[in-house]
């Protein structure tokens, strides 16, 4: 058990959500903006789980900038704490890390990385140099994750509740692609777990269940009250837009399916939230957003 924790990332989402599902009760937050490397009280901690970071933008973003805030501060912040006597460090990454090419390949913890833009490659570059820094004395933990969801979630994901929430008919129906995505609520659960086992290593933390566009949809529509019809687009027009549009046709049609068995035995650890019933909350805190 911790005695005391520091979560580096106050105002992101994942930092709000773990205030709300995290077992411990000790846990201070800071921000990057506010406080330097140099001047966090670490002292004060046993674990710091960093949680900083830039994140795919709508405006450009210099690469620099990313390779700053997601390595070269992680790892400043990495060493510092190292240096100050912190038993656990936490770096949160991605599966951004693989690469975003769609394909049925499955990927697990040991899977080559071949991260693809600045965002997937800075943190990879965070994870090699922060890795070595393990020892007896100081435990690394990385922790990669798809697409995370829950209360407050903005992005791709709000973009697509909103979607559902305002047109009965999608050109989405009958799709059989594969995605992995991560509830906020199940990503603390397995924060939590990494804490109290004080377990070095490399782990993916997602929902149990990999889902299609057209399942996900589904969701959305009966947690927002609405019977949503999908309609079967040709495959022709699929292979087209993926020409076309890759990024977007990808993600709503391509696969991209992982298997963390060895994190989940490593840990004895099972996501206590279905893909339904995380949707659900998320939809619901959406709906009371509104």
């Amino acid at each position: 058990m911790a005695n005391g924790l520091l979560v580096i990332g106050k105002n992101s989402f994942v930092g709000k959500n773990i205030r709300l599902y995290s077992k411990f009760d000790t846990i201070d937050f800071i921000s990057l903006r506010e406080v330097k490397p140099e001047n966090i009280p670490f002292f004060n901690y046993d674990v710091v789980i960093f949680l900083a970071a830039i994140v795919h933008q709508s405006k450009r973003i210099p690469d620099a900038e990313y390779f700053w805030v997601n390595s070269d501060l992680a790892f400043e912040t990495a060493l510092l704490a190292k240096e100050h006597g912190i038993k656990q460090f936490i770096y949160l990454s991605t599966i951004k890390v693989y690469g975003s090419k769609s394909d049925h390949r499955i990927r697990t913890e040991n899977s080559p990385c071949f991260p693809d833009d600045a965002y997937g490659k800075s943190k990879y570059q965070a994870e090699l140099r922060i890795k070595p820094l393990n020892d007896e004395h100081f435990t690394v933990s990385i922790i990669r994750t798809p697409i995370v969801y829950g209360e407050g979630v903005k992005a791709n994901m709000l973009k697509l509740v909103q979607l559902v929430d305002k047109f009965p008919i999608l050109p989405l129906g009958n799709l059989h692609n594969k995605r992995n995505i991560t509830f906020v609520g199940n990503l603390v659960g397995f924060l939590d777990r990494i804490i109290e086992l004080r377990s070095p290593g490399v782990f993916i933390a997602m929902d149990e269940e990999a889902v299609s566009t057209s399942q996900l949809v589904h969701y959305i529509a009966k947690a927002l009250n609405k019977k949503a019809r999908l309609l079967k687009i040709p495959v022709f027009i699929i292979k087209a837009g993926q020409k076309i549009f890759p990024g977007i046709f990808n993600k709503l049609f391509g696969s991209l399916e992982f298997d963390n068995s060895m994190s989940k035995a490593a840990l004895g650890f099972k996501a206590p939230y279905s893909v339904q019933s995380g949707i659900k909350i998320m939809v619901e805190a959406y709906k009371n957003n509104k």
